[in-house]
């Protein structure tokens, strides 16, 4: 077998990125020893059990992230596995929006946290700030707290375990300069026609319901009584749910609305608040 072969192999696989995909996997299975193999991609490897199994994971369509264990989100290192949604490139757009946006010594919350990179990273280029960040599942928050302590944010974190589509969800709680979401938003009847890799992330993390708007209704609905008057909420969205997003928030009496796109020039994230507090 050679770094060629496992390209080829990845890529008969539908794999786009399969040269890019049999890199990472060598550099974690071999370390140091794969960067002879990439100068010569035809030389022969010695491959180990692991790697073995990890091509074949991957070829089968496996998300290369949760084969890995780790993976690189803003400027930090996050754990992750199906007991969380991977880390995405253009969820840095709500981050880059909430270290821009946050008050000096915020105190904020991140809902549906998954791997807690919203929250972590946010706290870790922000130091003067503290949050609760906040998941319905125990698994998932253990991987929170995990990388809370691998990103040397632990001491301004609280981890909650609580349904954010209750009515009360934060209990009593000081109030926030600002709620940060990416939730669940993809409508139900489409989870089946994504890409294979989705299948092994966990359903609660993408499925948003028949429209993909409950979670952005209930929080509009329901949240709105932790902020301070100068309090906001950032939303991730998906690419076609800006109006909706519009149309929710001034329902819910937020005046105040403004839609950011990612890199790709998608929209990505909602940012509402009340003008007239």
């Amino acid at each position: 077998m050679t770094y060629r072969d496992i390209c080829l192999r990845l890529a008969s696989a539908g794999i786009e990125s399969a040269d890019w995909d049999a890199r990472l996997l060598m550099e974690h299975f071999l370390g140091t020893r794969a960067a002879e193999y990439f100068l010569s991609p035809t030389l022969q490897i010695d491959p180990s059990d692991e790697l073995e199994a990890a091509i074949e994971q991957r070829a089968a369509r496996y998300p290369l992230q949760y084969i890995i264990g780790t993976w690189d989100f803003y400027r930090q290192t996050y754990e992750v596995s199906p007991d969380c949604l991977i880390p995405r490139s253009d969820t840095e757009t709500l981050v880059e929006e909430a270290i821009r946006r946050l008050p000096p010594r915020a105190y904020f919350a991140d809902l549906c946290t998954g791997s807690g990179c919203i929250a972590i990273s946010t706290l870790a280029e922000r130091p003067d700030t503290t949050a609760i960040a906040v998941d319905k599942f125990e698994r998932t928050l253990a991987i929170a707290s995990r990388n809370a302590i691998r990103n040397r944010v632990s001491d301004r974190i609280e981890l909650r375990l609580c349904d954010v589509l209750e009515p009360d969800f934060l209990g009593t709680c000081m109030q926030l300069d600002a709620i940060l979401c990416n939730p669940p938003y993809i409508r139900t009847e489409v989870l089946a026609s994504l890409a294979p890799e989705l299948n092994a992330e966990p359903a609660a993390a993408l499925d948003g319901g028949a429209d993909g708007l409950i979670f952005y209704e209930s929080l509009l609905k329901n949240g709105a009584k932790y902020l301070k008057p100068c309090g906001f909420f950032l939303f991730e969205i998906g690419y076609d749910q800006a109006d909706d997003l519009c149309r929710l928030g001034k329902e819910y009496g937020f005046d105040g609305i403004e839609i950011l796109r990612d890199l790709g020039g998608n929209d990505r994230v909602a940012r509402l608040w009340r003008v007239r507090a």
